[in-house]
């Protein structure tokens, strides 16, 4: 349990407080246990004596961004802490060479059907990142109509055959007051598919009424069947899991729970699945505090895929707030590039204008209110 004592509130470091703040957090990270003055001398070769970095310390300390347990005189980084280091001391890192080829290996590998990229995606990431992983399957910001067919089954019923842009299928059968032929269906389907191409539901909503009944009940069964395409929760693709759990964070029954609980309960994902694929590069958010309490002491770092006007998807890790974040952020920026050309190709839509690539600056959905964010002064 961490001291308590009064704050001073953080501003910007000077370089040595920087560099001070650095090494403890790489070094937390390596071996989650607190960091006295004397380690990093030693292990760093600094040019000043211990005293003068527990002095340093302290005064970090003081500014919110170290703490120390009763146990020890060794300090360890708190969510402020961690928050300055991912915003203006991260050094930038590429996966290697060989890790990346081996990645694209496995990918070509496998049959071009969503399903194996997503899995693929979650079992690769989690490997990479030695954390837990997971991928969404790309969705547009609004499911469009593509294309529909009415197919008679007897006089009285008729199927509806709903393709949307993105390749979901819908079907449902349609009771009928008057029998229609195949041939008099058929031309409802070829005037819809004209008036209909490309819409998504509330463009639908403004049409005008059809004057056949039945038009205009499946032009109302189109648009309501787009609405809760666009409604629908992600399904989340995960692997990893154990990862988090053999953390010592997570040794704790309840803390353990916790981290499940986000996996399986969608709800609390969703909402950061969602910003996260409306903006570029990688984001990353750092659980347990404003606004993000109602999270446990975990970190995600986020990239979107694909295009957003065709079809975009979310990859990330989930890990602890001790997390290496480099090399973290270049496994799931390089993920993400790989899936946007896989995309690309796919659907047969030209690549988006390139994101941040490999050891390019990354984004943060956490900002601290008193200083800039790395995005901010990267511009």
């Amino acid at each position: 349990m961490a001291q308590k004592q009064q704050l001073i509130p953080g501003g910007k470091l000077t370089p040595r407080q920087e560099t001070i703040l650095e090494l403890i957090i790489r070094e937390f990270v390596a071996s989650a246990e607190p960091v006295g003055s004397k380690r990093l001398v030693e292990a760093y070769g600094l040019e000043v004596s211990p005293a003068t970095v527990r002095n340093e310390m302290k005064r970090l300390e003081q500014m919110g961004y170290l703490t120390h347990p009763h146990t020890s005189a060794g300090r360890v980084p708190t969510h402020q802490g961690y928050r300055y280091f991912v915003q203006h001391l991260l050094p930038e890192a590429n996966l290697p060479t060989t890790v990346r080829h081996t990645i694209r290996h496995q990918f070509f590998q496998v049959q071009a059907e969503m399903d194996q990229w997503m899995q693929l995606s979650a079992s690769v990431l989690a490997r990479t990142a030695r954390s837990a992983a997971i991928t969404t399957a790309p969705r547009s910001d609004h499911t469009r109509f593509k294309h529909l067919e009415l197919i008679s089954l007897q006089p009285h019923t008729v199927l509806l055959v709903l393709v949307m842009q993105g390749g979901a299928v819908r079907q449902q059968v349609i009771s009928l007051e008057e029998p229609k032929s195949q041939s008099e269906l058929s031309q409802i389907s070829n005037r819809l598919n004209d008036v209909l191409a490309g819409l998504n539901w509330m463009q639908i909503q403004r049409l005008e009424q059809e004057q056949d009944a039945l038009a205009q009940r499946v032009v109302e069964l189109v648009g309501s069947a787009l609405y809760h395409q666009d409604e629908r929760i992600d399904e989340v693709y995960h692997e990893g899991l154990m990862y988090i759990l053999r953390s010592p964070e997570f040794s704790d029954q309840i803390a353990a729970q916790q981290v499940v609980e986000i996996f399986e309960n969608p709800i609390i994902l969703g909402p950061f699945l969602h910003e996260a694929r409306q903006l570029p590069g990688v984001q990353i958010i750092l659980g347990g505090e404003s606004p993000y309490e109602h999270l446990p002491d975990v970190s995600m770092v986020l990239s979107r895929y694909g295009r957003p006007s065709y079809g975009a998807g979310v990859v990330g890790v989930i890990g602890p707030l001790r997390m290496p974040y480099a090399h973290t952020i270049s496994a799931v920026r390089f993920i993400s590039q790989l899936l946007t050309g896989l995309l690309s190709e796919l659907y047969g839509y030209p690549e988006p204008p390139q994101e941040p690539s490999e050891g390019a600056p990354h984004q943060s959905l956490q900002k601290p209110s008193d200083t800039p964010s790395r995005e901010e002064t990267a511009s």
